[in-house]
């Protein structure tokens, strides 16, 4: 007879996460907290931790952060020069007064026979992003939820098309060069049985949110090419859902594809630890077709399945708390949160608190754009009346009212302005003279401005991996919304170089970045940006064609012209527009098309060129959805060579 792993979790008071990962360690093959054990591999288990808890108290040193070389020499009862000639022989070069890290302190430790303890900081302070109510249900007031499912896998191997598929709807076509960059949350109803979907993107730059997105997950889809195959992101999914110890549903995508070779996927998931049922496993693979709509019953079958062995529970019936899944600042609307519900029911009007932010609920929206006066467990939904943009991942939770909520939002922003003040100041002579002893150490700022939220950390982390010995990447901000004159003047103080996704300079932005000499460079799909500072920083820039923008235009009007289409009656703010130039048209500081001019008109006449401060009619080739309050930008490409 086993036991449950949340059962052996409760007896050694551990986290079920930290008890999956000594078991993983041992080669027990356990993929969740319902997953079993035998009775001797939990005696055995429980054996360990008494043991480590046996260790002779007297050599066993508490510390809470780092201590420096001195302070360690002081525990260890030994004087400093020893410490330090220990240290060199270790090959560790450090001052007296330099701090060591947690692995240097654990090793020099275990040297002298002593064992480094970090100390738990029961202090609420360093607990403020967590939850205000961490309330603990009781079984009676749980009651089953809909299972929350992430969709994982490799660029391009399927996995919006797979959701378009079992929700009958085309996102996969509004997607910037057919690549998912933000996450998505939707609800599809399965005979009765509702089933939330987060599909994360499933290119490399997005680790962080695909892991963002396996953390609030109960059951991880595994999308994977049969004409393609494991790929690095596919190998990064298993790691995420592994860590997050969910179970894993294989759906073999493309079948339908002639040279699709199911078996020789299934094969090299076994070496990545995933064998198949079929071959003696506990890992449930499915053959499907996306694209023609094969085989996806059985999948949803195996969900619902799966979900019932999970035996997934909340209690709807107090205050919620949830994730924020993704969040930005819309012009009409203001702050929005798309946020999946863990636990309890949101509903309109609720006092909420989410990382920063604070508000009221003031209206929610689901997935099809219906407004909602509740979300219970497990519901995605996109929440209006936060006062600020909070981050992808914050805990957002309901509080008593208005003032409980701006009390703890306040107290979270002081001790975050209180830490970006120590991080300032922690640059001490100490520290630069080791610097220079390391050799000439060049750095590459760089200010991050992207359309969401998520879409700055992934870019963020990505950039921040192309380090290297020569040249270190160091990001000074990164923030929702267009380049404006503020990202500009920090990015001049910081000799810094812009990078956009998905956003555009304003007009005042680019004047001051001219004059200051500051490089933006904004860019629609993003490994392209990771390619260009990645070529930049190995000095591999061939001479390309820049943009250079030629002026702006302000929509005022707008005309239906038949057999011609849309024309805008607009205004030249700055610059000139000229014919033969491309168009750009923004709405509320996005991206929204990318074009020819068609038609360039002064009154009933065409004209090559039309000078700042004068009205002319403007058509873009193959494009009619052009509003009142739209601007075009028109800029044109001049060839030179390409530089940071």
């Amino acid at each position: 007879m086993g036991i449950r792993i949340y059962k052996l979790a409760e007896e050694l008071e551990m986290e079920n996460k930290e008890l999956i990962k000594i078991l993983q360690d041992l080669g027990v093959d356990v993929t969740s907290h319902m997953s079993t054990v035998e009775k001797e591999t939990a005696e055995l288990v429980l054996d360990m931790i008494v043991d480590k808890e046996e260790f002779d108290e007297d050599k066993i040193i508490e510390v809470e952060g780092t201590l420096t070389v001195k302070e360690l020499a002081e525990e260890l009862e030994i004087e400093a020069n020893d410490l330090m000639t220990k240290l060199i022989n270790l090959g560790i070069m450090a001052m007296i007064n330099q701090e060591l890290t947690m692995e240097q302190m654990e090793n020099i430790a275990a040297e002298y026979g002593y064992q480094i303890k970090e100390e738990e900081n029961t202090d609420d302070e360093d607990n403020i992003y967590g939850l205000v109510n961490d309330i603990e249900d009781k079984e009676e007031d749980l009651e089953l939820r809909p299972p929350v499912i992430t969709v994982m896998g490799h660029v391009d191997h399927g996995k919006t098309t797979l959701l378009d598929a079992i929700r009958e709807t085309e996102v996969t076509a509004g997607e910037a060069g057919g690549i998912t960059q933000h996450i998505g949350a939707y609800q599809v109803d399965v005979d009765g049985q509702k089933i939330t979907f987060l599909d994360t993107p499933g290119h490399e730059a997005f680790t962080s949110m695909r892991a963002r997105g396996a953390q609030a997950t109960d059951i991880a889809i595994l999308v994977v090419a049969a004409d393609d195959g494991i790929m690095p992101q596919t190998i990064e999914a298993i790691n995420h859902a592994k860590s997050a110890g969910v179970p894993i549903i294989v759906a073999v995508n493309k079948i339908d594809r002639p040279n699709a070779q199911p078996d020789r996927v299934k094969q090299e998931l076994t070496e990545h630890g995933l064998v198949p049922e079929e071959w003696g496993g506990n890992t449930i693979c499915v053959n499907v077709s996306a694209l023609k709509k094969e085989n996806l019953d059985e999948l949803l079958e195996m969900i619902v399945l799966t979900a019932e062995m999970e035996e997934l529970k909340a209690n709807p019936n107090r205050a919620a708390n949830g994730v924020i899944i993704e969040a930005e600042l819309d012009r009409g609307r203001g702050p929005v949160a798309t946020v999946l519900v863990n636990n309890g029911t949101l509903k309109v009007g609720d006092a909420i608190v989410a990382g920063v932010a604070s508000g009221r609920v003031r209206a929610m929206v689901n997935d099809r754009g219906e407004r909602l006066e509740e979300a219970g467990p497990a519901t995605p939904v996109e929440v209006l009346g936060l006062s600020d943009v909070p981050n992808a991942g914050d805990l957002l939770e309901a509080v008593e009212d208005d003032q409980s909520a701006r009390g703890v939002a306040q107290k979270r922003k002081d001790k975050k302005r209180a830490d970006e003040l120590t991080r300032n100041t922690t640059v001490n002579l100490d520290d630069l003279f080791s610097q220079i002893q390391q050799g000439d150490v060049k750095e590459l700022n760089i200010v991050v401005k992207a359309d969401v939220q998520g879409s700055v950390e992934a870019v963020k982390q990505s950039l921040l991996k192309l380090s290297t010995d020569e040249v270190e990447v160091n990001i000074i901000h990164g923030g929702v919304g267009g380049v404006t004159e503020t990202d500009v003047m920090l990015a001049s103080a910081s000799n810094a170089i812009i990078i956009g996704f998905n956003v555009r300079p304003g007009a005042n932005a680019r004047k001051v970045a001219e004059k200051e000499k500051v490089d933006i460079r904004t860019y629609r799909v993003i490994y392209k940006a990771i390619d260009d500072v990645k070529s930049a920083m190995e000095g591999l820039l061939d001479p390309d064609y820049k943009e250079i923008v030629l002026g702006q235009v302000e929509v005022r009007q707008t005309f239906k012209v038949p057999k011609v289409g849309v024309i805008a009656g607009a205004y030249v703010t700055n610059g000139t527009v000229n014919r033969n130039a491309k168009v750009r048209l923004l709405r509320d500081g996005k991206i929204v098309h990318e074009g020819d001019i068609g038609s360039l008109k002064r009154f009933q006449n065409d004209v090559r060129e039309v000078a700042e401060g004068y009205e002319c009619g403007i058509g873009i080739e193959g494009y009619n959805d052009v509003k009142e309050g739209d601007i075009m930008e028109i800029y044109d490409f001049e060839e030179i060579k390409r530089t940071l």
